[in-house]
């Protein structure tokens, strides 16, 4: 007998609780209609196919939306809006479970306390799924407090951020985690298993490990030193697309340091070399430096300071000396890289070991025949002894790549993939601001994902241009986090309604100079660098900003004024410094700051011990301080210009400030025609006429009128197919204007200023 199925349309969770817990919610109508009860399986098919818990939507929902969280839309491979196809699935208890995650969590997590954590969730193989215990279900037979207990006693409060991939299961279909499942990390320890030995070289060398604690009293073994041999190809000097020149340098100091000591001896100088190589996350430092060794015939021992930076102070000295010698062992050239300097030897609050782990490496790079490179992408949380002139006295940076070099790398990561006729890297490119190459391989994996389950009977399967602009809607660069960027929905500029005057305010402002930086070069001119979007609320101001960004040619990082505020001396500056430092390496960036106005208030008028006047300064520093901002464009929208401190809006900060008005009758019936573009309409339906009279309607009250229509219809009933005029009049005298005369004076008052 054939299960039931139901295509339903994909809505974010406005629940927190569900929030990352494989969770989705339903109408009792639907659950009734597949035969499920709540927390029943559900098979959940989009892109990719994956499975969840169903639970019925609070309030009832709507019957033909199932509500996911962000976690699911990414299993899924589907954005908000996406159509989904929901069955019951019969989900059997998993004897084996694998999975893969941080290095943080794979050496700071037990398998046990990993089972406690997954226990009573359904795990599809390839999905993301998260350390928050399933307790929403009835009794899933773990102590949820006491897991997330060890939880945050073993990897801090960050535990609730852990993403972990479910790499294998036995058997291979939708299983739950249950109390006999063995769990173990890819390549690590199983459930109630010892951790087993770390294979050794082909010399018969073992791989330095240590013991690390859990924080729940049970251990796991975990490797913190790695020989010159990586788990992927090194690539070839030639194939270090955007590096060329950084690899260069590295070869010459490497020449120099290595196979002619002699010849800086006669010049007077030591060959000591210590390097600090710093750049954007994952865009291939620690690649550079196996490459650049590997061609100098230079063996690299690689220290991962993470792993070093949980262990006690006095292990932690012991695993550096051993790593030091083991870059010393042979005879040769030998070369320790330490990744993430800055985890382990930070410049707030050194750790007590810092001094002694400084002079280790400042003894061992006095001797000849050794040198040390250290890799971060913080370089300014890295402790400045680092860059004393006996430890790492010389640096480079590696950019984060521009359209030209993503290019080439898509040409080079794609030289091997089969593609279909038609594929264009550039046009990828050029939809992938901010991407760097860990960013692009992860866009090439998951574009063979879908072309694999598209062509699953292929004798030659190929990847094809859509599967790559697919893999756009789930594959983020790795500066952005989810927390603060923009969902657009799908929208463009094309999809507002009217607003003509401000759509080309803002791509004068923001699209021109990332589509025409040569225009602006050749007029001598530097781009605008801010704009102030001001208007009455409901007016569309968010929404425009949704538009833009989905233009696909910048990345957005989207903050309530609000939130950046903190009552801890000093937090609030930090985390404007971090939100600019964020949106520098994921440029092309525009920044949009919602409600300026609670963000950068008026200086000298609050009454919060300076806090509002610190954070204003820190903006000005960031938007034209000693070092200026490049790509980035800082966009802030309030509906109370007057209160944003004058010296934001002078030129070279928000110089740009456009009005978004209340929308005319002409702009109401184009607002209309916009938000019911997928609302069938009866033929007595005439938007133009409705919209006339709607006088003091703002943009989003037009919007919740057509919204209200819809839901009129479904009253009267559920197997309605059109909207009528009588039912957008019941909706009219549902929907009252959200427009305040006064603020709208008070704000026009604003814009015709002299």
């Amino acid at each position: 007998m054939t299960s039931p199925q139901i295509t339903l349309t994909v809505r974010h969770t406005p629940s927190a609780v569900d929030t990352r817990r494989g969770v989705v919610r339903l109408h009792p109508e639907v659950l009734d209609a597949l035969g499920l009860r709540a927390w029943d399986a559900v098979r959940l098919t989009g892109a990719r196919g994956s499975a969840a818990l169903a639970a019925p939507a609070a309030g009832g929902g709507t019957t033909g939306v199932v509500l996911v969280d962000d976690v699911t839309m990414s299993n899924l491979g589907v954005a908000e809006g996406a159509e989904i196809v929901v069955s019951p699935v019969d989900v059997t208890a998993a004897k084996t479970v694998t999975v893969a995650g941080s290095r943080l969590a794979s050496i700071s997590l037990s398998p046990e306390t990993l089972r406690l954590a997954l226990i009573g969730k359904v795990l599809t193989v390839g999905d993301a799924v998260s350390l928050l215990p399933q307790d929403l279900a009835p009794a899933p037979g773990a102590d949820a407090i006491a897991v997330r207990g060890k939880l945050s006693a073993a990897i801090g409060m960050t535990w609730t951020n852990e993403l972990l991939t479910v790499t294998a299961s036995d058997p291979d279909g939708p299983v739950a985690v249950g109390p006999s499942t063995v769990v173990s990390w890819r390549g690590g320890a199983k459930t109630g298993e010892a951790a087993p030995p770390v294979p050794g070289r082909a010399s018969g060398e073992l791989i330095a490990s240590t013991r690390v604690a859990d924080g729940t009293g049970d251990y796991l073994d975990a490797e913190i030193v790695e020989e010159e041999e990586a788990e992927t190809p090194i690539p070839a000097l030639t194939d270090l697309v955007g590096a060329e020149a950084a690899a260069r340098r590295l070869g010459e100091w490497f020449d120099l340091a290595f196979h002619r000591p002699e010849l800086l001896a006669k010049l007077g100088t030591s060959s000591r070399l210590g390097v600090l190589l710093s750049g954007p996350e994952g865009v291939g430092k620690a690649t550079l430096v196996r490459a650049v060794a590997k061609a100098e015939d230079v063996r690299v021992v690689t220290l991962a300071a993470p792993n070093i930076a949980v262990l006690e102070p006095n292990t932690a000295a012991t695993r550096v000396r051993e790593a030091i010698g083991r870059a010393r062992a042979e005879n040769g050239a030998g070369l320790l890289l330490i990744t993430d300097i800055d985890t382990l030897l930070p410049s707030a609050q050194p750790p007590p070991v810092a001094t002694v782990l400084l002079e280790e490496l400042r003894t061992a790079l006095a001797r000849p025949g050794f040198a040390v490179v250290a890799t971060t992408a913080h370089p300014e949380s890295a402790d400045p002894r680092l860059r004393g002139a006996d430890l790492l006295d010389r640096e480079l940076t590696l950019a984060l790549p521009d359209g030209k070099l993503r290019t080439e790398l898509l040409r080079v990561l794609m030289r091997e993939v089969p593609l279909e006729a038609g594929v264009d890297v550039a046009a990828i490119a050029e939809r992938t601001p901010g991407f760097v190459a860990a960013d692009l391989i992860a866009l090439r994996r998951d574009a063979a994902l879908r072309a694999a389950l598209r062509q699953r009977e292929a004798a030659e399967p190929r990847i094809s241009q859509q599967d790559l602009l697919d893999a756009l809607d789930t594959v983020r660069p790795i500066s952005m986090s989810t927390s603060d960027t923009l969902a657009t929905g799908g929208l463009s500029l094309a999809d507002v309604g009217d607003m003509t005057e401000v759509k080309q305010s803002l791509t004068e402002a923001v699209l021109w100079p990332l589509r025409y930086p040569d225009s602006f070069a050749r007029l001598g001119v530097e781009p605008p660098r801010g704009v102030l979007l001001y208007g009455p609320p409901g007016g569309g101001k968010t929404f425009l900003i949704r538009a833009l960004a989905g233009a696909g040619a910048l990345n957005v990082f989207a903050v309530k004024g609000a939130e950046l505020m903190d009552k801890w001396v000093g937090e609030s500056e930090r985390a404007v410094r971090e939100l600019f430092r964020r949106a520098a390496d994921a440029a092309p960036a525009l920044v949009f700051l919602d409600e300026i106005d609670a963000l950068a208030p008026r200086r000298g008028q609050s009454s919060d011990s300076g806090v509002a006047d610190r954070v204003v300064a820190a903006l000005l520093t960031e938007l034209d301080g000693v070092e200026p901002m490049r790509e980035v464009v800082v966009l802030g929208a309030t509906n109370r210009p007057e209160l944003v401190d004058p010296a934001l809006l002078r030129p070279g900060r928000l110089e740009r400030q456009v009005y978004v008005p209340p929308p005319d009758a002409e702009a109401r019936a184009a607002i209309l025609r916009a938000t019911a573009k997928n609302t069938p309409l009866a033929a007595d339906v005439d938007l133009a006429e409705l919209a006339s009279t709607l006088d003091k309607y703002s943009a989003a009250d037009c919007a919740a009128l057509v919204r209200e229509a819809a839901l009129t219809a479904m009253r009267e009933s559920l197997e309605a197919t059109e909207v009528t005029a009588a039912h957008l009049a019941a909706a009219r005298d549902a929907v009252r204007p959200s427009l305040d005369p006064a603020q709208l004076a008070a704000l026009e008052a604003y814009a015709n200023r002299s």
